[in-house]
């Protein structure tokens, strides 16, 4: 009768020295918020910058016998990825090997590693995959973690676009104006989202923004060309800039209708857009 496929496997580990185990596997895969912290419950959500740990254990490796030494030899990636299946750190790699007595017949080796969340990453659900290969059997198992990151939201557009405008009090200001009115000798707080620019090599940006304030007639009656800019490479994309801007209104300045107007410029992609908000000072 012929050999089956597995027997023959198997009778080739062992004549090769090498000690059958039972089957590759990942064991208690979990997330934690810190070092051998708890394990966090499924609903725990990850803010952007938030230090991620991540930990399992094997078991069912094969321990190569040669003489009197004993090994074990495994290696493991791990690789994450945002709710668009973009990664968000580069893929990670590790090798494990060691030596192994008898005494250790029922080690399971415990594979840590940590991830920092881009702190421009969006609200969603990311996953991580985890895959182990067995480098003396040459066997390989895998299995995945799925998170959650409460993020800044942001409607991500094929365009150069200012979004999410908010007129605000203060600078801390939480709670958008509307409507937007402010008073002879206020400051004038305002917040907003840059997106829609492209990326050049290593995701590289940079955008700049001026600003100018025109009154009831469309006469401009102050301007900053130049008001803020912002370059940056990295290598998870950053699909977002934050801008803001703060303007002391003069005591004496006329009550009436105004317009905020934002240029805003890509310029590694050569291209602009201008919005306006209209305000009123009383």
């Amino acid at each position: 009768m012929a050999m089956k496929t597995a027997e023959f496997i198997a009778l080739l580990a062992l004549a090769s020295g090498a000690v059958a185990q039972s089957k590759l596997a990942i064991e208690n895969p979990a997330l934690h918020q810190f070092e051998d912290g708890p394990e966090l419950a499924p609903g725990y959500e990850f803010v952007p910058g938030e230090t991620l740990y991540v930990s399992c254990r094997i078991t069912g490796y094969q321990i190569l016998k040669k003489d009197e030494a004993q090994s074990v030899k495994l290696t493991w990636h791990m690789r994450a990825v945002d709710p668009s299946g973009v990664p968000i750190v580069k893929e990670e790699s590790r090798v494990l090997e060691e030596s192994v007595s008898a005494q250790d017949k029922n080690w399971r080796p415990k594979f840590p590693a940590s991830l920092v969340i881009p702190g421009f990453a969006p609200t969603g659900a990311y996953k991580i995959a985890v895959r182990v290969k067995d480098e003396i059997a040459g066997t390989e198992t895998s299995t995945e973690l799925a998170f959650r990151v409460r993020g800044h939201d942001v409607e991500v557009t094929d365009h150069l676009a200012a979004a999410n405008f908010q007129f605000l009090r203060s600078e801390d200001g939480k709670v958008p104006m509307n409507p937007a009115i402010y008073h002879p000798g206020d400051t004038l707080w305002a917040r907003f989202d840059i997106t829609g620019f492209k990326f050049g090599p290593n995701n590289q940006f940079a955008v700049d923004y001026g600003l100018a304030i025109l009154d009831a007639s469309d006469h401009e009656v102050f301007s900053q060309p130049a008001a803020a800019s912002e370059s940056n490479a990295s290598f998870y994309p950053q699909r977002y800039v934050p801008g803001a801007l703060n303007l002391n209104l003069d005591p004496n300045v006329p009550k009436g209708n105004y317009t905020l107007a934002i240029k805003i410029r890509d310029k590694t992609a050569n291209q602009t857009v201008e919005t306006r908000q209209k305000f009123q000072i009383e």
